[in-house]
Formats: C-alpha cells, structure tokens, sequence
C-alpha cells in the first residue's frame, strides 16, 4: 500500500505547489512576466532533455523523472498562456448578443495560439519518447490537455461558478466568452468519464505483476486525473476551490465583491467620446473598474469595446440580433452613477455633432 501512497502523495502536492506557483508569478508585476518566463523555458528545455534521457528507463526513479518532466512542460504552456505570451488572435470580448455558432468560432479564436502550442508541444514530447518503454511523462502531458480542454469547454457552455479570479487582468475579456448557469450537458460526461478512468488507473496500479515503477505511473495519472475531476467539481459546487491557493493570490482575489451592473444606451454614440470614457475608467476615474464592455452603435455601424486598468480597445462589429446598445461594468466600488452619465453623454455628443 506504502508504494501507492507515496507517489499518490507526492502527485497531489506537485499539483498543489506548482499550481500556486504560477498564480503567485502571475499576480506580480507584468514587468517580471519576462524573467519568469525566461526561467519556466529554461525548465521546460531540461524537462525536454529529461523525457529523452527516460524514455528507456524503466525503474522507479524514471518514473518520477518522466512524471515531473511532463509536468514541467505543461506549466510552461500555462505560464505562457496567463502572462500572454501565446493566447489568440482575438483579444477582445465576445459579442453580446452572438449566436452560439459564432461565440465558439469567436472563442476559439481568443485561444487558439495557446492550443495550437499546446499540439506542438505534444508533437515535440511523442518525438522525443517515440518508442520508448517509459511513456508516464507523455501520458502526464496528453491527460492533462484532454481534462484542460474539457474544462475550458465546460466553462463556455456553463457552469456555476467561474473562477474568474484566477484570470489575470490582460485575460479578463475570456470572461466574456464563459456562461453562468446551473449546469451544462457535457458536465456528467466529463466527470463520469474522469471518474472511471481514475478507478481503472488504479486498478491497473494494483494488479498483480506490475513492477513498482510501473504501478507509480499508474498512480501518477491516476491521481492527476482525480485531482482534475475535483477541479471540475468546483466549477459546480459551492466550494470556495480559491482557499487551497490562499498563500499565493493576491488580496484582491481573495473573495473580490464584486458590482455588476448592465445597461442599455439610446441613440449612437461619439466614438471619440466612447475612446475617453474608457481611457478614464482604466485609469480608476470611476472606481476599480475591472472590466467595462459592451457594443454600441456609432455613426452608421456598431461597435464592441472593452476596457480594463491596462487599457482600452474598440472596433468596429456587426450589429447584436437584438438591436440594442449594451454595456456591462464589474468592478469593485464603481461609482455607476457618474459611469453611467459620462456613457450616457457619449450619445448626446454624437448627437450635437450631428446638429452641427
């Protein structure tokens, strides 16, 4: 039993330790990203090294090595997907009123660098063990994309809680792309099937014959695909899942209060005018404006902005099915009032520029 528990042990605090670890280096100033970065690739360069070097050794110490590997090699592509090195070519907030058809290409689109590394990152790890005996660091690396993507997908069709106070605040538009509901259809699939893959895990740990370093790869992912279960279990159940990362968070995503408060604008609006509500509200002109969104019409078209304390964005996009100009604003300690008059004296503009 002792050579199930330790490796069981020793998976779930890497898990733990590692996770808080890149939270703690991504709530630190963007001007650290750089050396970070510099330092999880050089990491992940030996973790490279390490997979080639144990792809032969088949004893319980190549077990530990190709698991940490494969880990290592995953941290990297999340360091560099939070501190936004490798995201997607849209990084601005999904339209309000998109069909689901389009908010999924548009999603996709707000990630798909960071998947398209995330496969060539798998290419490069099968390369390098391509006919090898030991695979626990390539099998690390493959169940925690699979779980990963089932996660992102859970959270678009979605799900109860978000976790929206893991994102940074130059990720804060993916907010706009995840759905709070109660429940979504692929949901039991995702942790029923997590579920028996982990009871199978186990039990091929446990059967009779297999060597300790095999049985320790067993437990490797059998653990991290139970852990990656319970991950999806605080997307529905109310577990405060941020209190295990307590140490590493900064304050103010320990249980922000947050203020949502969404309105309608009449008649288009100053683009002009729009472009300096924004500038004003990512400075902290009206509160700690965390993010502020929405589309509206402007001159003969629409447009989509979004605006959080590291800047503003506009752009031009199609009109949303229902016609009407929204705007959303989260935050803590938003004065709204004074927010909703300076929008709201973006259209009065428009309008005196048209009367002249």
């Amino acid at each position: 039993m002792t050579d199930l528990l330790v490796p069981a042990l020793f998976t779930a605090f890497v898990w733990w330790f590692s996770t808080g670890a890149i939270l703690w280096l991504d709530g630190l100033h963007p001007r650290t990203y750089r050396a970070s970065l510099t330092g999880a690739s050089a990491l992940a360069a030996l973790a490279l090294t390490g997979l080639a070097a144990t792809k032969d050794d088949t004893s319980l110490g190549g077990a530990y090595v190709a698991f940490l590997c494969g880990l290592v090699i995953w941290a990297w592509q999340e360091m560099a997907f939070l501190m936004g090195l490798v995201s997607g070519p849209r990084r601005i907030p999904s339209e309000p009123e998109a069909p689901p058809l389009r908010r999924f290409g548009q999603a996709v689109m707000a990630i798909l660098h960071h998947e398209l590394a995330i496969l060539a990152g798998a290419a490069l790890v099968l390369a390098l063990t391509w006919g090898g005996e030991n695979l626990v660091g390539v099998w690390t690396y493959l169940l925690l994309w699979v779980m990963r993507l089932s996660a992102k997908l859970n959270l678009f069709l979605g799900v109860p809680n978000l976790a929206e106070e893991f994102l940074p605040d130059h990720l804060a538009y993916l907010q706009s792309y995840f759905r709070r509901r109660p429940m979504n259809l692929l949901f039991p699939f995702s942790v029923t099937g997590g579920t028996i893959g982990t009871v199978l895990l186990f039990q091929a740990a446990m059967a009779e014959g297999v060597t300790a370093a095999v049985a320790a790869g067993y437990v490797f992912l059998g653990t991290m695909l139970a852990l990656a279960v319970l991950e999806h279990w605080f997307l529905v159940l109310p577990i405060p899942s941020v209190l295990l990362w307590a140490w590493s968070l900064r304050d103010d995503a320990l249980g922000r209060a947050r203020q949502a408060w969404t309105t309608s604008l009449s008649g288009p609006c100053d683009t002009e005018a729009l472009r300096s509500v924004l500038d004003a509200a990512s400075r902290g002109a009206y509160g700690k404006v965390e993010t502020l969104s929405g589309s509206v019409r402007a001159g003969s078209g629409w447009v989509e902005f979004y605006a959080t304390p590291r800047g503003a964005t506009i752009c031009a996009c199609a009109a949303p099915a229902s016609a009407e100009a929204r705007v959303t604003a989260v935050g803590r300690g938003v004065d709204l009032a004074r927010l909703e008059a300076a929008l709201a004296a973006c259209a009065t503009a428009e309008a005196l520029t048209e009367a002249t």
